[in-house]
Formats: C-alpha cells, structure tokens, sequence
C-alpha cells in the first residue's frame, strides 16, 4: 500500500446501542425479526425501551464498530458520521476519540436525537437489531472532507447508510475523492433486508464503486438472487476487486479475480453475542490488508477479531485486538 496518514476511514452510522437480553417470545410479541435489523421511529424506540429489559449502553454503529476494532489491532483509524449535539452524542464522540480515533465531524444543533439501536440478544445469542436513525440522516456531502479521504488507504462504507438520500451523496462524493486520489474504496452490505431495498443501487455499487466488499452468504444470496454461496461467489467475484465473504461458524471465502481462500472460523468456547461479528471481521481483514498482508492471512485476522467479539456482550473488543495477532 501506498503510505498514507490513515490505514482506514470509516463513514458511516453514528449510533449508541442499548444491548438487553430477551427470550424469542418477547421478538413474537412485538413482531420483530429475529436475526434483522430493522428501522423504528421515534413511538417504537419509546415503547420498545419500556418494555425491554435492563440495558447496557455502549457506543456502536457498524463502520464505528470496526475502526474501533481496527484501532485496538493498532491501526490507525477515522471516522465520519453524524452526531446530535446531545448526552448520547457526547458519549459517541467520547468514545470512539478515545480509543484514538480521529473523528472531527460536527455535531448537528437541531433535528432528531443521537441515534441509537436497541439490541435484543435471544439464549442462542442471536441479535435482532431495532434502529432508530436519529441524527446519522443528517450527514451530507459537505461532511465528507475530501483531505481525510486522501489521506486515507482505504474508505470504509456502511451500508445501512444507503438508507437516507442525502448520504448517498456523501458516498459517492467519498468514492471519486478516494479513487481519483488512487485509494482503495471498502464496502460492507449491512445486511439482507437492506440489499433488499436497495438492490440495483447496491449492485451497480459493488461493480462500479467498491474494491473490496464485505457479506455475509445470506446478504450474498439477496444481492444476485441466487439460491446457493457458490453461485454468489462466482457472481461476485466478476464484480469487485477482492470479495471477504462471511459464513459463521463455517468460516469465511475470501476471492479475488484469481484465487479463492478458504478461512476456518476461530474456535470460541462459549458464543455469548453475535452483534458485531461481522463489523470485527472486516476490522481484522483490513488492519491486515492496509499492512500488506495476504488474502489468507487478512482472513484469518479477521476471524481472531470475530471470535473475540461474540465471547462477550456488546460490539467493541474486550482486550486489545493486537495481542491475537
């Protein structure tokens, strides 16, 4: 990789979570998804918080998630994403600066709260995500700072952001920054529900925008409606430069034009949490990845981090990622 001031720049969805433990019938009840996520206004946070049990508050978002995993491997990390000028937002920003990331955006004055994600985590450790919004609708093209974007090797994108207009904007603004000033621009789909939406938009992405692009096999399977991984992986691989395909406790794919690489998940010996496995994972491959490592050892970084965050509640590293390496 080319030197550069900052091995990953992550734009993406500014969000407090609220993880609290539930039993499948609270999901019934309530007639939420099980293993989704799912966008909830302002009535739903309300009556979803009083009714869920007791919560723990811990600073999230998915692209936040994984340069936080990123700067707990060492890497050198910075942010993007919208904050209301509120108690959650100074959590936010606390936090994520704290670990030594870079995270300059200002906060809006007026609008919507911080946003925040009420997370239901079942016996299984499934995770079912319930999201309100808030603030993060409100970054636009002109939070995008085109100086952070070229100092930085790679330009991380989340896809849940796809959901507000305005931020469309900022990734396409992000994207020709990055690649006019010859980086790398990441991808990471979010989540099947969310290529649903968006499907021609999220393929017209990875081919024409994205040269590394993260999913897990049901994302995969959504995004080319195919009914097999394989078929999903030949598809892919037609379409971006380097694909980090994740498949649980299978492991992962990772391919490029020319190779595949089979990874073997890491071994956990109790599976207490799964928010955030995919987030860690791609914070593992590309800490590997903007050091020049291979495919193969980028993917097994990738699990180490993967396997650290579902042995614990909550989605940033109970220890620093750099001593699994």
């Amino acid at each position: 990789m080319v030197q550069t001031e900052i091995d990953v720049l992550g734009i993406g969805n500014a969000i407090v979570d609220v993880l609290s433990h539930a039993e499948d019938s609270f999901l019934d009840s309530h007639g939420l998804t099980k293993g989704a996520m799912a966008l909830i206004d302002p009535d739903q946070v309300k009556t979803l918080y009083d009714t869920m049990g007791p919560g723990v508050e811990i600073s999230g978002g998915s692209a936040a998630n994984t340069i936080a995993g990123l700067a707990s491997f060492g890497g050198r990390g910075a942010f993007i994403g919208k904050v209301r000028d509120d108690r959650l937002g100074e959590v936010f920003a606390h936090d994520i600066r704290s670990l030594g990331v870079r995270f300059d955006t200002r906060p809006t004055s007026d609008g919507a709260s911080t946003a925040r994600c009420l997370i239901l985590v079942t016996p299984d450790a499934q995770r079912t995500l319930n999201t309100f919004l808030g603030a993060c609708v409100e970054l636009r093209s002109e939070d995008i700072d085109a100086d952070l974007v070229e100092a930085s090797a790679v330009t991380y994108l989340e896809g849940y952001l796809w959901d507000p207009p305005q931020a469309k904007n900022a990734f396409r603004k992000a994207v020709e920054i990055a690649h006019n000033a010859g980086r790398k621009v990441a991808l990471t789909l979010s989540d099947s529900f969310c290529v649903g939406r968006y499907r021609d938009e999220f393929c017209a992405l990875v081919a024409g925008g994205a040269d590394i692009v993260f999913a897990n096999e049901t994302e995969l399977l959504s995004l080319y409606r195919v009914d097999t991984f394989d078929e999903g992986l030949q598809a892919i691989r037609e379409n971006c430069e380097v694909a980090a395909l994740t498949r649980s406790e299978k492991g992962s794919v990772i391919v490029d034009h020319e190779e595949v690489h089979v990874i073997d998940a890491a071994p956990v010996e109790h599976v207490v949490d799964t928010t955030g496995a995919g987030d860690l994972f791609a914070a593992g491959f590309l800490y590997g990845y903007t050091r020049g490592d291979g495919l193969a050892e980028c993917g097994r970084l990738g699990s180490l981090a993967a396997a650290e965050i579902i042995s614990h509640f909550g989605a940033r590293p109970d220890v620093a990622l750099s001593t699994l390496v």
